[in-house]
């Protein structure tokens, strides 16, 4: 079983930067794949970066790459998700999911998600 909790989310103006965090319960964390996700009002939930579980091989949606980057500490259970150049377009609730492949991430499948937190970008 794991539980996840994400903070970091808020208010930022264009060009901005915020770093969320997504802190694992569990012993076997480090064994799964973890994923941020991100859904907009009225829209679906879309994959947005993914990283395997000994954290060598990351993956982004097109939209955001270049401007976020996924990390993980294994040994502080906890997932990042760097985020800079922020636009408005990028306005959504984010969530961290967990998986054992990466493959079911980006196919927004997850065992384990989270509640979730705002991030709203201004113009």
């Amino acid at each position: 079983q794991v539980q996840l909790v994400e903070s970091g989310g808020g208010s930022v103006q264009a060009g901005g930067s915020l770093r969320l965090s997504c802190a694992a319960s569990g012993r076997t964390f480090s064994s799964y794949a973890m994923g941020w996700f991100r859904q907009a009002p009225g829209k679906e939930r879309e994959f947005v970066a993914a990283i395997n579980w000994p954290g060598n091989s990351l993956y982004y949606t097109n939209s955001v790459k270049g401007r976020f980057t996924i990390s993980r500490d294994n040994a502080k259970n906890t997932v990042y998700l760097q985020m800079n150049s922020l636009k408005p377009e990028d306005t959504a609730v984010y969530y961290c999911g967990a998986a054992t492949t990466v493959v079911m991430l980006q196919g927004r499948r997850g065992d384990y998600w989270g509640q979730g937190t705002q991030v709203t970008v201004s113009s």
